[in-house]
């Protein structure tokens, strides 16, 4: 290939791709400051609306351990040009359906697909058409990351303006990313393949993740993984519901703040725990635990004295503990996984971190079942639970209960084109 392909490949390519990614996790993300309008102007019920932020995790997981391995037989396309097309369904059914609850819970599934295809297809074309055009190593997985984490915080950001002082406040940010999915979808049906079409081998082989079976997984990233996005959901999805009655008319404002605060943080902390890692240690694991911890007893502060800028401030925090599980947890898989099961691997990491997105409908059912039990009383169990998390991985690493990396450090470079 010339320098000129190469070079039309990365500025027609990947910015391409880029833009997908980003469309989807705008989608994705554009629910969260909503919550507050749905409780209020749709009358729907805490457990019901946090129910419905959890759905799209019925998409993503299964987009997240199927698009994976499959792109790596079928080809980068044909797995992620579904991507924006599912993303502007999704988008259509939650703008027609402010006040019904079966619109809302089908869209926000179909927008947890377009997601988990991007995360699982779309980063790691971003970084194949980099490295064809003969960037940096690094260009590929900041240029994925940027995308995923400008769609996470664009998505709240956008949507809660929007909602907030726009017309059309359970439409507009929706009609956005319809029109971002069109102009993504046209875009990457002109961008170069980068994975040819295997022709042999059984596909149930490519399914298998082998390194998933490792007990350091288990014992040292499993027990962090459900904080990720854990902290992430009570940062923008249960302290801005706790504060709305201290946000009178700007509450959907105040929760895509919250949102975008923590997003923030979490990506830039992620600096970081880059630095502070190193082979064979589980301090960035310890310290991501211990950010929970604390945030979870800020947002007990919160509750008892309610204070909107202890309240960011408690977002930050969480986002925080979010930005250093996620770094910490994939330099471990990274250093855990093979060479033809690092796609896997991240996938199953994934879908552990969205088992934490179930957190604020789980507390509100709490709540609602049990009048008698608190969230501050919910809080101090999951401080509890980030202790006991704690206790394992440093017991387990000590004691190389856990068994050793199986991939040498110096091999190993962070990849956060999943993030």
């Amino acid at each position: 290939m010339s320098a000129a392909e190469r070079a039309r490949g990365a500025v027609a390519g990947w910015p391409a791709v880029s833009l997908a990614v980003f469309t989807a996790a705008l989608g994705g993300n554009e629910f969260t400051p909503l919550l507050v309008m749905y409780r209020t102007a749709s009358q729907m019920s805490a457990v019901v609306v946090d129910a419905l932020l959890f759905l799209y995790v019925l998409g993503i997981v299964p987009a997240l351990l199927v698009g994976g391995p499959l792109s790596d037989r079928l080809g980068r396309r044909a797995l992620m040009l579904p991507s924006p097309v599912i993303a502007a369904a999704g988008s259509i059914l939650l703008a027609l359906g402010e006040h019904s609850v079966p619109l809302l819970a089908a869209g926000r599934v179909l927008s947890g697909v377009a997601l988990g295809l991007a995360m699982a297809v779309g980063g790691t074309w971003i970084k194949e058409l980099s490295d064809r055009a003969g960037d940096p190593p690094s260009a590929g997985a900041r240029r994925a990351a940027l995308s995923l984490t400008a769609g996470f915080g664009g998505g709240a950001g956008l949507a809660a303006v929007l909602a907030q002082w726009a017309p059309l406040p359970g439409q507009l940010s929706y009609l956005v990313n319809v029109a971002l999915a069109v102009a993504s979808l046209g875009l990457i049906l002109r961008t170069p393949e980068t994975r040819p079409r295997a022709s042999d081998g059984r596909l149930r082989d490519a399914m298998r993740i082998p390194s998933a079976m490792k007990p350091r997984f288990w014992l040292l990233v499993a027990p962090v993984a459900p904080w990720v996005f854990g902290a992430c959901a009570m940062a923008y999805a249960v302290i801005p519901a706790m504060m709305t009655e201290h946000t009178p008319g700007t509450a959907i404002a105040f929760a895509g703040l919250c949102c975008v605060a923590g997003l923030t943080a979490g990506f830039f902390i992620q600096t970081l725990g880059k630095r502070i890692d190193r082979p064979g240690s589980v301090r960035t694991l310890l310290v991501a635990l211990g950010l929970v911890a604390v945030g979870m007893a800020l947002a007990i502060v919160v509750v008892l004295h309610p204070s909107i800028a202890l309240a960011v401030v408690t977002a930050i925090v969480l986002g925080c503990g979010y930005g250093m599980a996620l770094i910490s947890c994939l330099m471990e898989v990274q250093r855990l996984a093979g060479p033809d099961d690092l796609a896997g691997l991240t996938a199953v990491f994934y879908t552990l971190t969205y088992l934490g997105f179930a957190s604020p409908a789980v507390m509100a059912w709490v709540v609602e079942r049990f009048p008698s039990i608190s969230y501050p009383e919910m809080f101090g169990a999951g401080i509890a639970m980030t202790a006991l998390g704690a206790a394992v991985v440093s017991l387990a690493n000590r004691t190389r209960a856990a068994g050793p990396q199986t991939v040498e450090p110096a091999e190993q470079t962070v990849d956060l084109e999943r993030v």
